[in-house]
């Protein structure tokens, strides 16, 4: 099992997990179960945007400070940020101060407005793109569907949605099961997934 590594619990987990204390409630409790609700799914993908370049360690530590300065992700109060907005951000220490991916959040909460009078909401959009036949885990960094997915964002004028940043929002929103065969977790995601209602 060497996608896997031994917990202080016993348990077998990804071995992912085991490069930073934060990685294991994450990863126990919230990476790879399905989501619908459409504040976390936009709030998943605005912090896979900042995380471009970076590790997932920083934007986990910093993830609640993120959602003080972004309303929690409520795409309707981000679309009306403005110029004075941007720059009160950057001058936010608890965030990733970078102009480009704070600014690509306010256009894509606009975006998600659309998206959303067009779909009915986020979710309903995501999941069109749930792969029918995911392959093995953790062997990709991409897929057939997360090209497809971040074509398709960019078309509707999404910005820092590349096909590997989108993989891993879909990873970690449970559009696929990419748990590592032998993690602990990976039946619990699996029943989840089977009991979850697209």
């Amino acid at each position: 099992m060497s996608g896997t590594i031994a917990g202080s619990d016993g348990r077998q987990r990804c071995r992912w997990c085991a490069a930073a204390p934060e990685y294991l409630a994450y990863h126990d409790t919230e990476w790879g179960f399905p989501v619908d609700d459409d504040r976390r799914l936009f709030e998943k993908i605005c912090l896979e945007g900042f995380q471009s370049g970076l590790s997932w360690r920083t934007i986990l530590a910093k993830r609640e400070n993120f959602r003080s300065a972004f309303h929690h992700f409520d795409f309707r109060t981000i679309a009306r940020f403005d110029e004075s907005d941007v720059e009160r951000l950057l001058k936010d220490e608890g965030i990733v101060r970078h102009r480009g991916k704070i600014e690509a959040v306010i256009n894509n909460a606009q975006r998600a407005i659309e998206l959303v009078g067009r779909e009915g909401s986020l979710a309903n959009y995501f999941w069109k793109y749930e792969p029918a036949n995911p392959g093995k885990p953790q062997s990709a960094s991409t897929s057939q569907e997360s090209i497809a997915l971040s074509k398709n964002l960019k078309k509707l004028g999404w910005k820092f949605v590349g096909p590997t940043t989108v993989f891993a929002f879909m990873q970690a929103m449970g559009l696929i099961n990419d748990h590592a065969d032998g993690c602990a977790v990976r039946d619990e995601v699996e029943l989840a997934r089977k009991n979850f209602g697209r």
